[in-house]
């Protein structure tokens, strides 16, 4: 076991956090010391990379331990088909309380519960409706309205505070405050320096911290890991008071983008640079007036994970307490002509990660930067290893990240992989692709990045000259041969066993003989040969 029976795990995770918006990660004007004094006890990755760049399909990962490809959720609201194991499944044997407080965008697969006569209210069916973790407190904001259904934890809450609303998220915790007190629409950027009607220990931020702490509280002796997933500082962009109006717009740090970028662009790219969203972002008085509100939502994290760090020592439970800090991917803000997240560039699948391993063995690695290739499905595996349970690395893809946290192994992997399918975005219609060819794969391997795009050529960018990804080789004869080794390396990646999940590499290791142990003697001619099989316990087949 790599820790004692009492050991827990918080597990953090932000909703389009870019991996720069950190004062840790280099941001010259945002200040985050909280986040910041995790580095300085634990680890921080600089190359973590999400499986995918939009939140349903990178939570699933994140959740599984497995790619999009494997687990089948590749958009936003695409149910997880039943059978898939999440996070509670595998520690929960383990004797580990696994509980989930705030977002996942988890769907059910409520068709397939129904085929296999589970019923959703259950206790089996509420697992497999939460990507198996036991349901604290669920908080995914706009997707969360009350119409027809019981008030949430939240809306009872804010409606006890006197906010008279059956939607407290839209009506005040994301509604910007008009000049008469009436909430303005939270869709308008032009509203976002407005604070948010609501007062900020009732924001979404605020109080997923409340109910964190409520959780930890409960918990008692027996080991937990809580899943404390944070709404912000992903859209609408409107933060509480004071936080709306912290930064201003010389905080805003350069755009990364290039005319060279417009200049015959991949169609790919082409069809993404011209959403409405990303058209809007590439308007300088946008970007003066969004990020530092985006930026004022990342400060009200880092206050609130001040307000979890002390509780836990406060309590005496910081010293067995594993922390793990990350995002389920980035945000354009304009980079690139780019707005939202849709694209592979590292603004928008490069996330923080930052793990806080409290076990001595983790004492030689306090407060150093690792640079090897990180997937965020390594998370699931390292929790399991931390809880001294063994990986079923026949579902789960990921790698623990135990060996580079106690300095027992320099790297996992040669390359990164992340995916996305754009089926639902008008880029399809664009582009004029069937739904099902609507597919790009990332694979970067620290210094080159390929964005395979089905039916078209691939973007090729070399990090190591061209760090802000503003220069596509894809095209330029000189890099077929990059461009072949990166193909090949995702061939291989694509070819490997994502589906033989119910039985393991080990279970087949003495597989081969089986027939004959069972009496079976194939390709026998006559009593001789059987009688060889028997002797040497070797079916030959």
């Amino acid at each position: 076991m790599t820790h004692g029976r009492s050991s827990n795990i918080l597990f953090i995770m932000c909703d389009q956090l870019r991996h720069d918006y950190l004062g840790c990660y280099g941001h010259p004007a945002l200040k985050t010391p909280h986040i910041d004094s995790l580095a300085e006890r634990g680890m921080r990755f600089d190359r973590a990379y999400v499986q995918s760049p939009v939140c349903g399909p990178s939570r699933m990962s994140t959740y599984t331990g497995r790619y999009p490809r494997s687990h089948g959720t590749t958009w936003n609201s695409f149910p997880l088909r039943v059978g898939e194991m999440g996070m509670g499944d595998h520690l929960r044997p383990l004797g580990v309380r696994t509980a989930l407080c705030g977002k996942t965008h988890m769907v059910a697969d409520r068709k397939g519960m129904e085929r296999l006569g589970i019923a959703p209210s259950s206790p089996e069916g509420r697992l497999m409706a939460e990507c198996g973790f036991e349901l604290w407190d669920r908080l995914d904001g706009l997707h969360q309205r009350a119409s027809g259904k019981q008030p949430t934890h939240y809306q009872a809450r804010m409606q006890a505070r006197g906010y008279r609303t059956d939607n407290p998220w839209e009506d005040y915790a994301n509604a910007p405050l008009g000049d008469h007190g009436e909430a303005l629409s939270p869709w308008h950027l032009s509203q976002a320096h407005r604070p948010a009607r609501a007062a900020e220990r009732d924001t979404e931020t605020a109080y997923s911290t409340d109910r964190a702490i409520e959780f930890m509280e409960d918990a008692g002796d027996r080991p937990w890991c809580l899943h404390l997933s944070y709404i912000k500082p992903h859209w609408p962009y409107v933060a509480p008071a004071p936080y709306h109006r912290m930064y201003g717009a010389r905080d805003v740090i350069p755009v990364v983008r290039s005319d060279m970028e417009l200049r015959d662009p991949h169609p790919i790219l082409r069809e993404f640079h011209r959403n409405r969203v990303s058209q809007v972002f590439s308007r300088p008085e946008v970007r003066d007036r969004v990020i530092p509100v985006y930026m004022g939502l990342i400060k009200q994290i880092d206050d609130n994970i001040g307000r979890l760090l002390d509780y836990l020592r406060k309590s005496g439970q910081a010293q067995r307490t594993m922390i793990v800090f990350t995002s389920d991917h980035g945000d354009y803000l304009g980079d690139h002509w780019l707005g939202e997240k849709d694209m592979f560039h590292d603004c928008a699948v490069r996330v923080p990660l930052i793990v806080m391993d409290p076990s001595p063995a983790a004492d030689a690695t306090r407060g150093t930067v690792s640079d090897a290739l990180v997937e965020c499905i390594d998370l699931l595996p390292t929790f399991i290893e931390y809880y001294g349970g063994t990986v079923p690395t026949q579902i789960i893809e990921g790698k623990s990240l135990i060996g580079l946290l106690h300095r027992s192994r320099a790297k996992l992997r040669e390359v990164a992989i992340s995916e996305y399918d754009y089926s639902v975005r008008k880029a399809r219609v664009g582009l004029e692709m069937p739904v099902a060819d609507c597919r790009m794969q990332m694979v970067f391997d620290g210094r080159f990045k390929l964005v395979n795009v089905v039916g078209f050529r691939p973007m090729l960018f070399d990090l190591a000259e061209d760090p802000d990804e503003l220069r596509d080789l894809g095209a330029d004869p000189a890099c077929r041969e990059v461009i072949v080794r990166l193909t090949r390396a995702l061939l291989d990646w694509a070819l490997r066993h994502h589906c033989r999940v119910t039985v393991s590499d080990a279970d087949l290791q003495d597989a081969i003989g089986g027939e004959a142990r069972a009496g079976i003697y194939l390709g026998c001619w006559d009593q001789g040969d059987i009688d060889q099989i028997i002797r040497s316990g070797d079916s030959g087949y």
